[in-house]
């Protein structure tokens, strides 16, 4: 149903029942709506009886699978309010994400991110929209919402559209959804689908505990960076203070009226990626056929891919496991980089005797591979891979990665492939954008990737789309068994033949304790450049350790035949360490190094390294 709110409206709680959808059982329907007196469904309308200041109907139509469409009038007067806490929405924002506590019971970890502060979140983010777009009386601007498995997205949903429909914004709902197919949204043209919209949310928290969530923000420009993101807090924090009061509650929400739709967009992003496979291999229906592939959506937002994309194009799905959504992730943490997670798609592929695994994260946004050997294709080897595919296609483009890729893959793209290898700084949004300026000063580019699995090519407007690398890596397939190559993943294995790979690769955090007083008050961010530099200095005083002459990101040095990096975290009061080495013994030469130079911080946590070294 298209009410509006979870608060109370003259004195009917619609907390529990508002935008609701007719898929759910009668039965469901009657215990939901039962208090509220609701007339029999006739043909597709629902009218709701005694509700003078909302207008709530439903109706159907078929030809594209609408759940609920329906006028929300956003100027009831709530009878009640709670008090609210003190929130510092700053504080929710990540780089050019927000994130919060959404759910209670974990200890240390108190909610801040509830449904006040997210109805909050949309009216800021209405503002912004209204703003950017310059949009008059006469311009109706939309905004689609979707959402990942997580145990409070529904809430954050309906409270966010709260905040965009009291604005004056149409909504758009697609409920289960990935974070590329919400970008997408503002792409498509379709106006039965309610496409182009002008903005567009995902709710979602990536690879974070159950208890997290949080929203990304895109327009047909991309995803919004980290200035917009403080911008849109901002607003939402003076929304937020207006609700304290019944009168600023009101002038807060606005008066007037915004509609608040529900589409089966999925369906249509599916459809698209099966067709792109189909268009690279001429157009067959079915060029996966006899192929065997297993799918771990790992409980998350990813499970449409087997039945909605390979199974369309021919593929045996059998074995494919955890496709259901679960926002308790009861089986393993939905990441790519996890290796619980990569040894259960590896078990899973040896178990079905597959051709290939896919494994994608909870909003697949990032996504890795397993071939039929058990060979994993994530981090530096899937950025091997995709540079060899990408680079066939566009000989000697620059590939842009970020600050902890290996010297093994900077020689890979270099010298066996014929390409160039940038590395920049950690963040898809900071390697993305670097691949976009380096197309505006003349540099070609066609792949931005991190190591985390974020990758993102130019033919795909510059989106970090795991399903679309993997629709890359399905093309290649399909066109090897096409032109008589044989069948099984070895293809994609050859394609990364010749990639040099430490015997020993470790990350290690060292962190800053901000209440120690050798801080003096500083920032935390003043203290970690300060350990940079000192760390900078001492290898310039050793011969043994050469400084990398081109780096964007921390200090990074080669020596032993390995490599360290030393940065300072993007978000937090942390140093992550990075070393690679032909050796155990040259790994730790390599971590004394470090630790030389860190001991010399006593706010700096070193136990992490002081325990590899000793080891």
């Amino acid at each position: 149903m298209a009410a509006i709110s979870g608060k109370v409206f003259q004195n009917i709680n619609v907390s529990q029942c508002y935008h609701r959808s007719r898929q759910f059982s009668n039965q469901y329907r009657r215990d939901c709506f039962a208090p509220f007196n609701l007339l029999p469904f006739d043909g597709g309308k629902v009218a709701w009886t005694g509700i003078s200041s909302m207008q709530l109907r439903t109706f159907s139509t078929p030809q594209i699978n609408f759940i609920i469409r329906g006028p929300v009038h956003c100027n009831a007067t709530p009878s009640t309010i709670s008090s609210l806490d003190n929130i510092d929405f700053q504080k929710l924002q990540n780089g050019s994400d927000i994130r919060g506590v959404a759910v209670a019971g974990v200890e240390g970890e108190p909610v801040n991110l509830t449904e006040l502060v997210a109805e909050a979140i949309g009216a800021g983010f209405a503002a912004w929209l209204l703003e950017k777009k310059k949009a008059d009386g006469s311009q109706r601007l939309r905004v689609s919402i979707g959402h990942d498995s997580r145990i409070s997205a529904k809430k954050l949903q309906d409270a966010i559209s709260q905040g965009i429909a009291g604005a004056g914004l149409d909504v758009i709902q697609y409920g289960l959804a990935s974070t590329p197919a919400m970008f997408n949204s503002t792409l498509t043209e379709d106006e039965t689908l309610f496409c182009p919209a002008d903005g567009s949310i995902m709710i979602t928290a990536s690879h974070l505990p159950f208890n997290r969530n949080g929203f990304k923000f895109f327009t047909n420009a991309g995803g919004l960076g980290k200035v917009d993101i403080k911008e849109i807090l901002g607003r939402a924090a003076e929304f937020y203070r207006n609700l304290n009061s019944t009168d600023g509650l009101i002038n807060s929400r606005g008066k007037g009226s915004a509609t608040i739709e529900q589409v089966d967009y999925m369906s249509v992003y599916a459809s698209d990626l099966v067709k792109a496979v189909r268009k690279a291999v001429g157009n067959k229906e079915k060029p996966l056929e006899g192929f065997h592939i297993v799918v771990d959506a790992g409980n998350g937002a990813g499970g449409f891919f087997a039945a909605k994309v390979l199974e369309p194009l021919g593929a045996i799905t059998s074995g494919s496991q955890f496709l259901e959504p679960d926002g308790l992730f009861p089986n393993h943490i939905p990441n790519p980089e996890d290796k619980t997670a990569m040894r259960a798609i590896t078990e899973a592929v040896f178990h079905n005797k597959a051709d290939l695994g896919i494994i994608f994260d909870t909003d697949v946004d990032r996504s890795a591979a397993v071939d039929s050997t058990g060979r994993e294709f994530n981090r530096n080897r899937l950025i091997a891979l995709m540079s060899a595919i990408v680079l066939e296609e566009h000989p000697g483009t620059t590939i842009v990665t970020d600050s902890v890729t290996s010297d093994g893959l900077t020689l890979f793209i270099e010298k066996k492939l014929g390409g160039k290898h940038h590395r920049f700084k950690r963040g898809y949004k900071n390697v993305i954008d670097e691949a976009i300026r380096l197309n505006s000063v003349g540099e070609e580019s066609h792949l931005a990737i991190e190591t985390s699995g974020h990758g993102a090519l130019k033919e795909n407007h510059w989106l970090d789309d795991g399903a679309y690398l993997m629709v890359k890596i399905l093309n290649k397939l399909a066109s090897a068994r096409a032109s008589g190559l044989g069948g099984g993943s070895q293809v994609l294995t050859d394609l990364v033949e010749g990639l040099e790979e430490p015997a020993i690769a470790v990350e290690l955090r060292l962190k800053i304790n901000q209440n120690h007083p050798d801080l003096q008050g500083r920032p935390f961010r003043d203290y970690g450049e300060a350990v940079l530099k000192h760390v900078e200095n001492l290898v310039a005083s050793d011969s043994k350790l050469l400084k990398a002459p081109v780096n964007h990101e921390g200090v990074r040095v080669s020596g032993f035949g390995g490599w360290f990096l030393l940065r300072l975290s993007l978000h937090d009061p942390v140093l992550p360490l990075n070393i690679e080495a032909p050796s155990n013994d040259d790994a730790i030469k390599l971590g004394l190094a470090v630790l030389a130079a860190a001991k010399e911080f006593p706010a700096l946590d070193t136990s992490a390294l002081d325990k590899f070294v000793q080891v």
